[in-house]
């Protein structure tokens, strides 16, 4: 299932995996799929992709082989996270910037315990 169907894809810099964006009721939404990736690089893909979230018209959508139980407490007080459970353990999840909140810049030299 392709969940990036006619969106526009693009390189980030520092991503393991190919990133799409498209434009939605004046919202950009970033995208990826890091359900081939192994730790720690779905939270590497999952910082790069939030570094990207400078406002509130920016959201993030990413796709996973499972809830990243590592990643939601890093970034839980700063984004609002909508989840949606797929196949199996799969989990697509859209970060948005929470009201009244800087967007911050997270490192990507991260590490998983999770």
């Amino acid at each position: 299932m392709s969940f990036f169907e006619n969106w526009s894809e693009f390189k980030a810099e520092g991503a393991s995996v190919s990133f799409y964006k498209t434009i939605k009721n004046d919202i950009q939404i970033i995208g990826f799929d890091s359900r081939p990736c192994v730790p720690p690089e779905p939270m590497v893909n999952a910082m790069v992709a939030l570094n990207m979230i400078n406002d509130k018209s920016t959201k993030v959508v990413m796709i996973n082989h499972k809830y990243p139980a590592g990643l939601i407490p890093k970034i839980q007080d700063k984004f609002n996270i909508e989840r949606e459970n797929l196949d199996g353990e799969e989990v697509k999840l859209t970060f948005s910037l929470k009201d009244g909140v800087e967007p911050e810049k997270y490192n990507t030299n991260q590490v998983c315990h999770g």
